[in-house]
């Protein structure tokens, strides 16, 4: 699944007819024009801006400087420095956290559009070059790992040895918030909801199957258990942000009944191990225990 080109809306300084005051520069801004710096109040340090970026998304100056592997104070100065430059508060603090003033929303926006515009012409110049360098960053859920490094990445990377793969496992809400916000170039999803800034590539059928310790009652029917059946005995499912669980959940409107798990997880392989214990069954797609 990749994001709409469309939604890619580079920002635009523009006018209106509304009353501005002048910014007085600071003593920064003003050594930085003496000495010829090009900076000025329409400019942006992008740099800085990123540690806003880092600080908004991680939920915390302490967890963007993890991410960033540097100091906090690093982090808080070059915000308040940013801060400082716009003449207007870009974060507010709430309990252990920040989040972002309605100017900080805007600028952690603008990172977010000009890192994938630049991931983009990256992108185009790998593609001139015959794509013999450059990074992947895939998303997925869990199920999808076993047949995706069996054969197609063995194939994948037999002809394109140059590119490098990130590979992030999510639930299915995840994976479409990471693709529609440029997070993530490709994602493998079960059960994905429409979106109309994403756009699918390609898809299969894949039945749900009931999974169970062998010998158990329910391999004795003729058919298909039904979810009353299956009610019947301790069950595990994944996490309502997984498509798995969605699916469970559209059946159970069908048949009027709700499933009590009696444990949720966002785990397949957790759900495996429980199954294998025998305490008890679960529903899969067919893809995520055919090894």
């Amino acid at each position: 699944m990749l994001p709409e080109a469309a939604r890619r809306i580079p920002l635009r300084p523009t006018t209106s007819n509304v009353n501005t005051r002048k910014i007085p520069l600071t003593t920064e801004q003003r050594s930085r024009w003496r000495d010829g710096d090009p900076m000025n109040d329409n400019t942006l340090d992008f740099r800085r801006v990123r540690y806003l970026y880092e600080a908004v998304t991680q939920g915390s100056v302490r967890a963007a400087a993890d991410t960033m592997d540097m100091n906090p104070s690093v982090v808080s100065r070059q915000i308040a420095k940013l801060e400082e430059e716009l003449a207007t508060p870009l974060i507010e603090r709430h309990g252990r956290g920040v989040r972002a003033t309605e100017a900080g929303q805007v600028l952690v926006a603008y990172f977010r559009q000009q890192s994938s515009y630049q991931a983009d012409v990256i992108t185009k110049v790998q593609e001139l070059r015959g794509l013999a360098m450059g990074h992947i960053d895939l998303v997925l859920g869990e199920g999808f790992v076993s047949d995706l490094m069996a054969e197609p990445m063995k194939d994948f990377w037999s002809r394109y040895p140059g590119l490098t793969v990130t590979m992030h496992l999510a639930g299915t809400n995840e994976v479409m918030r990471m693709v529609a916000e440029d997070a993530a170039h490709i994602g493998m999803v079960y059960n994905p909801p429409v979106s109309s800034g994403i756009r699918s590539r390609a898809a299969i059928r894949q039945p749900m199957c009931v999974i169970t310790p062998p010998g158990h009652p329910l391999t004795a029917l003729k058919r298909q258990p039904l979810l009353r059946q299956i009610s019947a005995y301790p069950v595990a499912l994944m996490h309502g942000s997984f498509g798995t669980r969605q699916i469970i959940e559209l059946a159970e409107q069908v048949e009027r009944l709700r499933l009590v798990p009696k444990l949720t997880t966002d785990s397949i392989s957790v759900i495996k191990h429980f199954v294998r214990a025998d305490l008890g069954v679960s529903l899969l797609p067919a893809f995520a225990v055919s090894q």
